[in-house]
């Protein structure tokens, strides 16, 4: 099965297009529509061709007011109701509208991960070009098949699962019947260290699952996991950032600032062109390379019609626009067609093979 590239917002994804990055503001927006105003234009000067939120209603996933949450913020761990934390992070619809309007002005696609199918219907009705779910709902099936049903492309997190569970979520989106699906490789922890990340678990998805398009959403700190996932395969590309990490709030202080978010996006890039084409081929530059340094069949002494070749009169020397190299042992007992100059490159018709053997 290979149906490994759709489009978001006209530009297609896919192995042999240039990676899609998204910058992912999270709720990083702290509530406040000033700040996340700043964080699209932010986005946009970084490079990114998406800015990704989290739209939710915190009463719909957030069952016990009195479940607490222990975070680091501002140097400091903080411990709150987390049904309070995610209640002063949400928007209203009219916020929302707000966000898509100045995303479309800045010229940046807009969509956000929405936690329950109320989110999901005020997303369609502003207007998202794709789905994005978060990894805490990679195995919520219902809600997951619900998704599906808006028609709109998905990308999918999967941190925390296992390959059955991959396989759950792809079958129950519809990705086995042909419908358009990213799958995201995630490590649920942040920062992730190093020997967590895992990045060969892109070739093991991309050879259980061939033709899925899979991605990074990535919570290391720097360029570097990213870079290398370019080279697993990955095409879609995720990353927190922030404006501060001294903001207050639960993801400033792991998420990349704003010249990280640049330079993460440019290693990206750079990393696909890096990679280039599996065609073993020259490239222009080495087309112009190989007449400068190769060598070519030259008389080395004048040489006259009728003569035989030997290697005291013909051997191997620059520019490499003569003939190869390869033709040297033929040519060694042929006889000369014509007279040739001391210095000059021989050409074909200018010896006839085995003639003076």
């Amino acid at each position: 099965m290979s149906h490994n590239s759709f489009a978001i917002a006209g530009r297609l994804i896919g192995a042999d297009q240039p990676p899609y990055c998204i910058a992912e503001v999270g709720i990083n927006h702290n509530g406040d529509l000033d700040l996340a105003l700043r964080m699209i234009d932010a986005a946009k000067a970084a490079g990114a061709d998406a800015v990704k939120f989290q739209t939710f209603k915190a009463e719909e996933f957030c069952g016990d007011p009195q479940q607490m949450f222990t975070y680091k913020s501002q140097g400091q761990s903080v411990t709150e109701s987390m049904l309070a934390m995610f209640q002063r992070y949400q928007f209203s619809p009219e916020q929302w509208r707000q966000v898509k309007a100045y995303c479309a002005k800045v010229g940046i696609t807009f969509f956000s991960s929405p936690q329950n199918r109320s989110d999901l219907d005020l997303l369609l009705q502003i207007g998202v070009p794709a789905i994005k779910v978060g990894s805490d709902d990679f195995t919520n099936l219902p809600l997951l098949r619900s998704y599906a049903e808006a028609g709109l492309p998905l990308i999918l997190s999967c941190g925390m699962s296992d390959l059955a569970e991959v396989h759950q979520a792809l079958e129950g989106v519809g990705w086995f019947a042909g419908k358009p699906v990213a799958l995201l490789l995630c490590t649920s922890q942040y920062p992730t260290p190093d020997a967590d990340v895992n990045l060969s678990k892109l070739t093991t998805l991309q050879q259980a699952f061939p033709g899925l398009l899979v991605g990074f959403s990535d919570h290391t700190q720097g360029p570097l996991a990213a870079a290398l996932a370019v080279a697993r395969g990955a095409r879609l590309f995720e990353k927190h950032f922030t404006l501060d990490h001294d903001l207050p709030g639960p993801d400033h202080w792991f998420s990349e600032n704003v010249q990280g978010l640049t330079e993460w996006i440019e290693h990206i890039h750079r990393a696909s062109r890096i990679l280039g084409s599996p065609f073993v081929r020259p490239t222009a530059a080495e087309v112009d390379m190989r007449i400068l340094a190769r060598r070519s069949l030259m008389a080395i002494r004048a040489i006259a019609a009728g003569e035989t070749l030997t290697a005291n009169n013909i051997g191997l020397r620059r520019p490499g626009n003569g003939l190869s190299p390869a033709l040297f042992d033929q040519a060694i007992g042929s006889v000369a067609t014509r007279a040739i100059g001391e210095g000059e490159l021989l050409q074909l018709g200018d010896f006839v093979v085995g003639a003076g053997r």
